[in-house]
């Protein structure tokens, strides 16, 4: 069976980082996308940033040229790397990932969440 496991989440005030980790385990065979959501207080779970196992990436407007995602294929291990920080970045950040567990058999997988808080 696939877990995600994200860790890195606190508190930081406006302008700093922070750097948020998710690794996979379990049986797996590939991980053709892994990705960032976050929710807000009030508002729907949204995508923050996701790559792929070529290492394409995508972010939302609203984080590009702050955020940066990259992997480790052979740790299974996705991050976030977060900059610049804005109190609007504050939610709950979800690990997400598509997870092959043999050839032709996928998985949708969902971290437990980690807050992230930005003040003032």
């Amino acid at each position: 069976q696939v877990q995600l496991v994200e860790s890195g989440g606190g508190l930081v005030q406006a302008g700093g980082s922070l750097r948020l980790s998710c690794a996979a385990s379990g049986s797996i065979f590939s991980i053709p996308t892994m990705g960032w959501y976050r929710q807000a207080p009030g508002k729907q779970r949204e995508l923050v940033a996701i790559t792929t196992s070529g290492a394409s990436t995508n972010y939302a407007d609203s984080v590009k040229g702050r955020f940066t995602i990259s992997r480790d294929n052979a740790k299974n291990t996705v991050y976030l790397q977060m900059n610049s920080l804005k109190p609007e970045d504050t939610a709950v950040y979800y690990c997400n990932a598509h997870v092959k567990t043999t050839i032709t058999a996928i998985l949708n997988r969902w971290g437990q969440g980690t807050q992230v808080t930005v003040s003032s």
